[in-house]
């Protein structure tokens, strides 16, 4: 049984009885509270329903089973994105119940982007209402999925976003806000489009923009003070910059930063468990790794962050120390010191590489190639986000593997699949299968012959949905007022203790046979559950929780009350009741 279900199975029976006010109309265009045919006949006497449904009270089971046969119909993915977005604004429950049994398959198709609108005062109007919400998420469109600025058609990334946070990581729906920042747009087709609906402005940048921002941001801390606020697609410099001047006064998190360290780091430790540190002749840690990370923009530098990060706290060495077991390359080659200040390429992230950035005393030059880069310092870790297609070539993973490397780690996350730094099928031919792989996007197995054995390899997708729902659930449930790099760290330990790997490795005490360092995604919902647990209980360990009297071990069971799984609850009409 899939682990969407098993959640789902847990809350049946425990769902309590719903009071409420509406009736007739206005309870069958609620998508909270609308059943569809799922109403008892006691509930359409109750609700004056009758004769409004066809006569059959139909499971929601049966009601997914008909839904999926509708949506199965559709071919093309905009018309199944367009289908399914009718179904949520019609039932909740049918809605996330319908993508939770059938999650792989669902999930690429709800984040296809649709053109919505919302206006700036919403978050005005909702508080004005005084609805409680634990998660906003929020885009300025700048920077949507890696197409560029889409003007007021970003806030489907935002509803998408909520989507993946109820759908995977429990999060109550109505409780959730999705909010675009409409700054304007440069791009020209929306300018000039007489039919946009949003600003026809160019966007506005510098004091205004942060004058506009701050003044959400504090709109959101005076009124969901205990709220995980998510930032989803703004430009880079844009991105860090909120990142880093909220995350010490409020539960904030980017995804494209801190969503794909976090799911790279839970990886990399899955890989350490299995592969030795021959130079030390004991498993690897964390801090005796070298690591060349290709690519230094968000994704590049969000990643080595993280890790060092985690070896601060895993390791007990100095940020300074941490750093030194990094090389990040650009695009014009090494990120160095040089006479003039630093490599050429790096001036909007100048100030984000911190102690990143190598020294001129090692004799560096301009536009080293990745090649003589790992010769130089025989790394044990490969990361690239680069979007440079097939920059891990033979010779590189070769002089990784001279250099004293026996099991190379090797994640070419950059995405789609065709701009990604090398094929799986390539690197374990290359290796003879000793290499340890994941990927940014879905590859099939790779089967070869090792040693005479035929073998089977599951490449690990590092999707960023197995943690960065679960990030927020824990944040939720803890009511944390900051999510810190110890939270963070806490989520990917849970998730890289749940590696298919690791976990033969621990249960059978055998080699490593070719499992995927990470879960299946078929999992994503009982994994970020996991992960929300132990992202709460650091949260408690640190003193920040806003429930009073939580305790550690009463984490998980009030996680287990917490969480949201698409259930009709029983109704009772009360004209004091919901509405």
């Amino acid at each position: 049984m899939a682990a969407s279900r098993t959640l789902i199975e847990a809350r049946k029976g425990s769902i309590p009885l719903a009071r409420i006010a509406l009736r007739g109309e206005a309870i069958l265009t609620n998508p909270r509270f609308n059943k569809g045919t799922s109403f008892t006949h006691r509930e359409r006497q109750a609700f004056g329903l009758t004769g409004r449904l066809p006569s059959r009270v139909n499971s929601l089971d049966e009601q997914i089973e008909r839904a999926y046969e509708q949506l199965s119909s559709r071919q093309e993915p905009l018309r199944k994105n367009t289908f399914l977005q009718s179904l949520k604004d019609q039932n909740w429950v049918l809605y996330y119940g319908l993508i939770s049994k059938h999650l792989k398959e669902l999930v690429p198709i709800i984040y296809t982007p649709t053109q919505e609108t919302m206006e700036e005062e919403f978050l005005e109007q909702t508080v004005r209402q005084g609805r409680e919400v634990d998660l906003v998420v929020c885009t300025d469109a700048e920077a949507i999925l890696g197409i560029g600025d889409q003007g007021v058609g970003g806030i489907a990334i935002s509803t998408a976003k909520s989507v993946m946070y109820t759908l995977i990581g429990g999060l109550d729906p109505a409780r959730s806000l999705s909010v675009m920042l409409d700054v304007g747009t440069d791009n020209e087709k929306l300018l000039n489009d007489k039919i946009y609906v949003g600003w026809q402005h160019k966007r506005v940048r510098g004091e205004d923009y942060d004058k506009f921002l701050d003044k959400f941001v504090q709109l959101v801390r005076k009124y969901y003070p205990h709220s995980l606020l998510h930032f989803e697609d703004f430009a880079s410099k844009n991105a860090y910059n909120l990142l880093m001047r909220y995350k010490k006064h409020h539960a904030v998190f980017n995804d494209d930063i801190q969503g794909t360290g976090a799911v790279t780091l839970a990886c990399l430790m899955a890989a350490i468990g299995i592969a030795n540190d021959h130079a030390h002749n004991k498993k690897g840690s964390l801090a005796s790794q070298r690591y060349v990370i290709m690519g230094a923009g968000s994704a590049g530098l969000g990643i080595a962050t993280q890790i060092r990060d985690a070896i601060v706290a895993a390791d007990h060495v100095s940020k300074e120390e941490a750093c030194s077991r990094f090389w990040l390359i650009d695009r014009e080659g090494l990120v160095y010191e040089t006479g003039e200040g630093m490599a050429k390429g790096v001036g909007e992230i100048k100030g984000r590489l911190e102690g990143f950035v190598r020294s001129a005393e090692e004799g560096w030059k301009d536009n080293v190639p990745l090649l003589d880069v790992v010769k130089k310092i025989k790394p044990t870790v490969l990361i690239g986000c680069s979007t440079a297609a097939g920059a891990f070539t033979q010779e590189v993973v070769q002089a990784m593997m001279d250099g004293g490397c026996e099991r190379p780690i090797v994640f070419p996350l950059s995405n789609p699949s065709r701009l990604v730094e090398a094929k799986p099928d390539d690197l374990m031919k290359w290796t003879n299968g000793k290499a340890l792989v994941a990927t940014g996007s879905p590859f099939p197995p790779v089967k070869m012959n090792v040693g005479g054995q035929e073998k089977q390899f599951i490449i690990a997708e590092c999707n960023n949905a197995l943690i960065y729902p679960g990030l927020g659930f824990g944040a939720v449930l803890a009511k944390t007022k900051e999510l810190t790099d110890k939270m963070i760290v806490a989520g990917a330990h849970r998730l890289a203790e749940l590696s298919p790997a690791v976990r033969r490795q621990k249960s059978e005490g055998s080699d490593y046979a070719g499992e995927a360092l990470l879960p299946d995604f078929q999992e994503a919902p009982k994994i970020n559950f996991e992960i929300g647990v132990a992202v709460a209980e650091e949260v408690v360990r640190e003193g920040d929780s806003g429930v009073d009297g939580l305790t550690v071990k009463e984490v998980r069971e009030r996680a287990k009350e917490k969480v949201w799984v698409p259930l009709y609850a029983d109704y009772e009409y009360d004209p004091k009741g919901m509405v």
